[in-house]
């Protein structure tokens, strides 16, 4: 297994974008997974992450949801960027479902068999990339953030996973409840897991955690909800 990054240029709704192919080249025709990263951006973490997933089986595209040379440097750099993305959510939705098409059109990707995973602002791309009615089978939202668009969902045909921390000040338990009842109400296929001790941006291992726990990394929440995750795909793109 030869695996290796290649990067992706493309133009798309809002200017030209640089996402990050991954995956074995060798390896034929594979299930396609879109990762969406955490607010700072596309970066070094989510390019490794993207290795482990295709070690796994899968072609993965790092998407760049910003846009060429947008990336934040800092926690108010990258809040910015974020806050003026999704300022417009009918403009998230195209942007997102743009990436799906990229994905889609890339050599080797099944396109019978997609999936999409996301990180904190990543999550919630997942979430509004369901709602858009995608054509993806499965979606995975780490620590992602719940709050619906303010228009009407298409139907929703993905099964999903929630990983969720009890302690994410970002997503309290009206929140969370919110989105069950949503995801319910529209009989969505999904599970939800929330995880006790933990706050948002579990699994950024670069973030120390804090005090109260609801904020950064949590190794033992890490490894399991990976690993559920990571099982969760291969049930529903293998």
């Amino acid at each position: 297994m030869a695996i290796t990054r290649t990067v992706h240029l493309h133009e798309g709704p809002g200017g030209p974008f640089e996402s990050m192919f991954v995956g074995d080249a060798d390896a034929g025709d594979q299930p396609g997974v879109l990762l969406f990263p955490n607010f700072m951006g596309t970066k070094e973490w989510d390019f490794a992450k993207a290795e482990t997933v295709a070690a796994q089986g899968y072609k993965v595209l790092v998407v760049d949801y910003y846009g060429q040379g947008k990336r934040g440097t800092d926690m108010e750099s990258a809040g910015k960027l974020l806050h003026d993305f999704m300022a417009d959510r009918q403009a998230v939705k195209t942007r997102l479902l743009d990436a799906l098409a990229e994905l889609r059109a890339l050599p080797g990707v099944d396109t019978s068999r997609i999936g999409a995973i996301g990180f904190c602002a990543g999550g919630k791309c997942v979430l509004d990339l369901a709602r858009a009615g995608a054509d993806i089978k499965a979606g995975v939202s780490f620590h992602g953030v719940y709050d619906a668009p303010p228009f009407p969902n298409a139907p929703i045909t993905a099964k999903l996973m929630i990983c969720d921390g009890w302690n994410d000040n970002l997503c309290p338990p009206d929140a969370k409840l919110a989105l069950c009842k949503e995801l319910a109400a529209a009989d969505v296929d999904f599970q939800f897991t929330t995880y006790s001790r933990t706050g948002h941006a579990f699994t950024a291992d670069d973030v120390p955690l804090n005090a109260d726990r609801s904020f950064g990394f949590e190794p033992e929440t890490n490894r399991r909800s990976w690993r559920a995750a990571m099982d969760f795909l291969d049930d529903e793109l293998g």
